[in-house]
């Protein structure tokens, strides 16, 4: 066995670093991190279990995903498109619409119709059955494309809309690149409408946050950000504050993903301004912005940063707010899911475990369909004290 195998992936990481004869400066540079991030990941502080951030770190280093994780990783799970991605992919594919194809038997639904569709598809996703949507996409991808060409006004918000629905799975399914062509179709079929380009921009910052672009997501998000603000924050209507503030927390999550925590505490103080004149509760733009959301992204952006005490803080003071309660059922275990992780960099296994278990009871999905949760499950079952509920889990899964 080769000795790296048996080092852990940071010092791998710092291990390949050298052997390329880079320094922490430069390899952060091509990464687009800080060189503290790089630090961090190095010593141990920080950990790696996003599998985009992974393989970014691996193209750079010019080295297999595989190497990078050891032997004891199962490289066909990083790198496997599975076929739910495929049957996205797919639907993608299709240019029924622009090569003038014939739409068959299938009818043009009429907008009010398309909008009901497309409604329903959001709160599927929010109720976090991904599966469902999976089965969704297909048919409201192209249901929403013929009926835009039917009525180019009246068909495009659905047909954002289900774009924004398809980038937002495919963050979750792990393929950030095919997230980022759907993020893209959507901004296209929103521009001139300062308002739908905003929504969409939302699932762009995702996207290229999860492909490991975070300055990109920063520009992106702040520009349309600042497109919408309202010139008197006291004036604004608690939709355009709710879409603002959603963006100015993807900025900031964006910011705190290559280690600027100043700047990033500073984007999470102006979207909390908002969120107060917002409320919990409300649901505009599917945003689900309000107090406890920015709560819940200071935890999240204390985990990107590395600051683990913080975000468990952030995390304990946002699930005593009424909010908690309001927010769907995707928001809390994806929440919940970065707080098993900040757990883990505390060294707490058995408390990540509780964690996993609290996200199988509010979201099973969010371990069993999506690649984030399915890591953080097997580095909890790993530990010698995970809880017996997760290393059964992880067993039943084959995420061990």
């Amino acid at each position: 066995m080769d000795r790296t195998d048996l080092l852990p992936v940071g010092r791998r990481v710092a291990y390949w670093r050298v052997r390329r004869k880079l320094s922490q400066q430069v390899f952060a540079d091509r990464l687009g991190k800080s060189k503290s991030w790089v630090d961090k990941v190095e010593r141990g502080v920080r950990s790696l279990d996003k599998v985009s951030t992974l393989q970014h770190i691996a193209a750079v280093l010019r080295i297999d995903t595989a190497v990078l994780l050891g032997r004891d990783a199962h490289p066909a799970e990083v790198t496997e498109r599975t076929a739910d991605v495929e049957r996205i992919r797919t639907a993608l594919s299709r240019y029924e619409i622009p090569l003038g194809r014939p739409a068959g038997r299938r009818p043009v639904l009429p907008v009010d119709r398309m909008a009901r569709e497309v409604a329903h598809a959001w709160t599927t996703f929010q109720h976090a059955r991904y599966p469902q949507v999976i089965d969704l996409l297909p048919g409201l991808l192209t249901d929403a494309q013929r009926t835009h060409a039917h009525d180019p006004g009246a068909g495009r918000v659905p047909l954002v809309e289900a774009y924004r629905i398809t980038a937002a799975l495919l963050v979750k399914l792990g393929d950030a690149d095919l997230a980022w062509l759907s993020a893209d179709r959507a901004m296209a079929a929103a521009t001139g409408d300062r308002i739908l380009v905003a929504a969409a921009a939302v699932q762009l910052g995702q996207a290229l946050r999860a492909s490991g672009r975070p300055r990109s997501a920063k520009s992106a998000t702040l520009a349309a950000a600042y497109r919408i603000v309202p010139p008197v924050i006291e004036y604004g209507s608690p939709a355009e504050l709710s879409l603002c503030g959603t963006l100015l927390v993807q900025a900031a999550l964006a910011t705190a993903t290559h280690g600027d925590d100043a700047a990033a505490g500073e984007l999470l103080d102006d979207a909390a301004d908002m969120a107060e004149r917002v409320g919990d509760g409300h649901d505009h733009h599917r945003a689900g912005f309000g107090p406890t959301a920015v709560a819940l992204a200071r935890a999240a952006a204390a985990v990107e940063l590395g600051d683990a005490r913080d975000a468990v803080a952030w995390h304990e003071k946002a699930i005593q707010r009424d909010g908690w309660r309001w927010l769907p059922a995707e928001h809390r275990a994806a929440h919940l899911l970065g707080t098993a992780r900040a757990y883990l960099q505390q060294g707490d296994p058995v408390a990540a475990g509780r964690v996993l278990v609290d996200v199988e009871r509010i979201a099973p999905a969010e371990i069993r369909h999506r690649p984030a949760g399915r890591d953080v499950l097997a580095q909890v079952a790993r530990e010698p004290d995970a809880p017996a509920t997760v290393t059964q889990l992880a067993d039943t899964l084959g995420a061990g």
